[in-house]
C-alpha cells in the first residue's frame, strides 16, 4: 500500500541559503548592505552613502566616500519552521491521491550564521572613484531534523493493482496496492530506495563581487556603474520521494529524477550590472535611483531535476529609489523604496498550487516553483550625529509577503515570511581615520497560513520565521 504517493511541490526544495547564512528577510535579500545602512533598516543605501557597501545599493555614492576601507561580520540568528495540522482527509475521487505532511510543528536546526563583507574605494581624480566590494547577495537555509516528505513515497516493495481493463483499481482510500518481491519489475519502491531521509533541507549560498566606477558629473549630480560577478552554491537533502518512477517505468514527479536531491554541493556562476544616479535637488535634500539587472547564472546541473528550466536559478532584478534630508545639522532622515522582481525567475515564480505531472514536473520549463511574486519594500531611517566621535541610528522597514497562503505549505523549505524589521546602530570614531560600527536588527515573527489542495488535499498549515542580527564592522578613511 501507499504511504501517500503525492507530489509535494518540491519547489519548497528551492529553499536557499546565503553566504553561509539564511537571509530570508525581504524575500531572500538582506534588509541592507553595510553596517551603517543596516542601522537605518537599509534606508540610507540609495541616497546617503557612508561606506563602500553602498555599491550594492547605489554605485553613484562611491565618489562621495573618498579613500575608504570597510570590513565587517554579521551574526545572523533566524528562527524558522512550519506547522502541519492534523486535518488531512483522503479523497477517493482523486485517483493519484494527495498526501499530508506529517502533523506537528518542526523548527529548523542551524540558528547562527556568520556573514562577512569587505570593501575598499580609491580616489582616481577630483571627479571619479573606483571601488571593489564583496558581500552576500541573498539567500536562505533550512535543515529540519525530520523526514519531512516521508508520506510522499510509495511503501517499499509494493505495486499497483490493475483491473480487467488495465486501469489502476481505486478503492475507498484511493489507489490499491499489493506486496511484490523486491526484484519484481512492477515494484514502485524497491527496498525503500525512494524513502525520504533525514535531515530535510536545502542550502544556497550567494556571493557577489562588484567593481564600481563612480563619477561626479556636476557639483550636484553623480553617476555610477557596477559590473557584478556572482557565485552560488546549492545542495538539497531528504527529497527522495520526488525521484520516484511510475509503473510504466517513467519518472513521476521530475524530468530528471537523479538530479533532485542528495547530490552534494553544486555551483553556479554569472553576473549582471547595477547603475545609479545620486543628486542634490535642493540644499539639504539628496535623491538617489539605482537599478540592478537580473544576474544571469549558469544552471545547477546536479539539480536540473529540481529547479525549473533544467536547473535555472537566476538572481532577480532590483530597483532602489531613496531620499536623504538634513533636518538639522545633526539629524538626517532617510527613506528608500525597493522593488524586487522575483516574478522574472521561473524557479521562484512558477506556481506550486499544481500537481507536478506532465509539463509541471520538477525541472521542466513550467516546473513547480515557489509561487513568489514581485515585492515592494519601504524603509525609514534616522541618524543623529551627536558629536565628532559618536553617531546613532534607528530604522524600520516593511515589505510585502512574497507568496500567498495557497503557496505557503510548500514553502516550508523556504519560509521567507518576514515583513517588518526594527533596527538600531551606532558609530564611534577614535582618530586616525578609524571607526567601529554596530548594527542590530530584529525581524518580527510572521506566519503565513495556507492549504495546497492539489498536493496536500484538505490539510492546512503555516510557515513562520523571526530573526535577530548583530553586525560589527571596522572602517578606515585614508
Amino acid at each position: 500500500m501507499l504511504k501517500h504517493p503525492r507530489t509535494l511541490p518540491l519547489t519548497a526544495v528551492l529553499a536557499l541559503s546565503l553566504p553561509a547564512a539564511a537571509f530570508a528577510t525581504n524575500g531572500y535579500f538582506s534588509h541592507g548592505y553595510g553596517t551603517k545602512a543596516k542601522g537605518m533598516a537599509g534606508a540610507s543605501g540609495a541616497a546617503l552613502p557612508q561606506e563602500t557597501m553602498t555599491a550594492f545599493t547605489n554605485p553613484a555614492g562611491i565618489v562621495k566616500l573618498g579613500g575608504r576601507a570597510d570590513a565587517g561580520l554579521a551574526f545572523f540568528m533566524p528562527e524558522r519552521g512550519y506547522t502541519a495540522n492534523n486535518d488531512f482527509i483522503p479523497d477517493p475521487n482523486d485517483p493519484l491521491g494527495a498526501a499530508p505532511i506529517t502533523p506537528g510543528t518542526v523548527e529548523s536546526d542551524n540558528s547562527v550564521f556568520f556573514i562577512p563583507h569587505l570593501g575598499i574605494s580609491w580616489v582616481l581624480d577630483d571627479k571619479s572613484a573606483l571601488a571593489v566590494t564583496v558581500a552576500g547577495q541573498g539567500g536562505l537555509n533550512s535543515e529540519y531534523p525530520t523526514a519531512t516528505f516521508e508520506n510522499f513515497a510509495f511503501e517499499p516493495n509494493t505495486a499497483l493493482v490493475f483491473g480487467p481493463g488495465g486501469q489502476p483499481v481505486v478503492g475507498p482510500g484511493g489507489l490499491q496496492f499489493e506486496p511484490v518481491a523486491s526484484d519484481d519489475p512492477r515494484n514502485l519502491n524497491r527496498n525503500g530506495q525512494f524513502n525520504a531521509s533525514k535531515p530535510t533541507g536545502v542550502d544556497l549560498i550567494q556571493m557577489a563581487i562588484a567593481l564600481t566606477y563612480s563619477r561626479q558629473l556636476t557639483e550636484r549630480h553623480a553617476i555610477g556603474i557596477t559590473p557584478i560577478f556572482a557565485i552560488q552554491r546549492f545542495k538539497a537533502e531528504g527529497l527522495q520521494p520526488f525521484t520516484q518512477i511510475g509503473p510504466d517505468g517513467q519518472p513521476l514527479f521530475s524530468v530528471s529524477p537523479e538530479h533532485v536531491t542528495n547530490n552534494g554541493f553544486d555551483y553556479s556562476y554569472g553576473g549582471g550590472v547595477r547603475v545609479g544616479w545620486l543628486g542634490t535637488v535642493v540644499d539639504g535634500l539628496d535623491l538617489g535611483v539605482s537599478y540592478q539587472t537580473k544576474l544571469y547564472m549558469t544552471d545547477f546541473d546536479d539539480y536540473k531535476g529540481l529547479f525549473a528550466e533544467g536547473g535555472g536559478f537566476d538572481i532577480p532584478a532590483v530597483l532602489n529609489v531613496g531620499a536623504a534630508y538634513k533636518l538639522t545639522p545633526k539629524i538626517t532622515l532617510a527613506f528608500e523604496y525597493d522593488r524586487i522582481f522575483y516574478s522574472d525567475v521561473a524557479s521562484l515564480n512558477n506556481s506550486n498550487a499544481l500537481k507536478p505531472l506532465g509539463n509541471n514536473r520538477l525541472g521542466a520549463d513550467d516546473g513547480l516553483g515557489f509561487g513568489w511574486e514581485d515585492i515592494n519594500v519601504y524603509k525609514f531611517g534616522a541618524q543623529y550625529d551627536y558629536s565628532d566621535d559618536w553617531s546613532f541610528r534607528l530604522g524600520y522597514s516593511h515589505g510585502d509577503e512574497p507568496f500567498e497562503g495557497a503557496q505557503a505549505l510548500f514553502n516550508i523549505l523556504a519560509p521567507a515570511t518576514i515583513t517588518d524589521h526594527f533596527t538600531a546602530g551606532l558609530t564611534y570614531r577614535f582618530g586616525g581615520g578609524h571607526e567601529v560600527n554596530l548594527a542590530y536588527m530584529h525581524a518580527f515573527e510572521n506566519e503565513i497560513e495556507g492549504q495546497n489542495q492539489p498536493n496536500t488535499g484538505s490539510q492546512t498549515g503555516n510557515v513562520f520565521m523571526s530573526q535577530n542580527e548583530l553586525e560589527i564592522s571596522w572602517g578606515y578613511r585614508f
